[in-house]
């Protein structure tokens, strides 16, 4: 079951990313985030964007949310979007049905342009935004550093074809 997040998802939410976090080069995170930390980015995210999880047996196992894309006005009609699934409990289908359900939910605020930013390599990244009608648009090398090594990111975009935003 979809639904939008919960602040006691707080600690679900934490251990999914914080694998992620220790075991990967997804995240550019090095620290571990805490269940407060968490807390706080729901409240400051789900202010005015969505996040929401995928609950199954009453276990969160995945969770997708949408973030300001850059601080500048101009850019305010552009989000980025984020998923993680907890890396034992990948469901066939899960997904592409949270981020089907998130682009859902940006698509009714009105944003223009989604997103999706993808340390390399990442083929089941990749292979989710390209099935959802991403292009990729930016590859840059060596951007990031993380377990010794240097990480390229690429960017995928997805237009919306919503109006402007005022």
């Amino acid at each position: 079951m979809i639904r939008p997040i919960r602040e006691n998802d707080a600690k679900s939410i934490a251990d999914i990313y914080n694998y992620y976090i220790k075991n990967t080069v997804i995240t550019f995170e090095n620290d571990m985030v805490s269940e407060a930390e968490i807390k706080k980015r729901i409240k400051e995210i789900t202010a005015n964007l969505p996040w929401i999880v995928y609950e199954s047996n009453n276990e969160v196992i995945g969770y997708a949310y949408a973030s300001n894309w850059k601080s500048r006005c101009a850019y305010k009609n552009s989000v980025e979007a984020t998923i993680y699934l907890k890396y034992n409990k990948k469901e066939k289908g899960v997904g592409t049905l949270l981020y089907n359900e998130l682009l859902k939910r940006i698509k009714a605020k009105k944003f223009h342009t989604v997103i999706g930013g993808i340390a390399l390599p990442n083929e089941a990244s990749i292979a989710l935004h390209e099935k959802l009608g991403f292009k990729k648009v930016a590859h840059f090398k060596e951007v990031g550093y993380k377990f010794d090594k240097w990480i390229d990111v690429a960017y995928w975009q997805l237009i919306l074809n919503n109006k402007s935003r005022s």
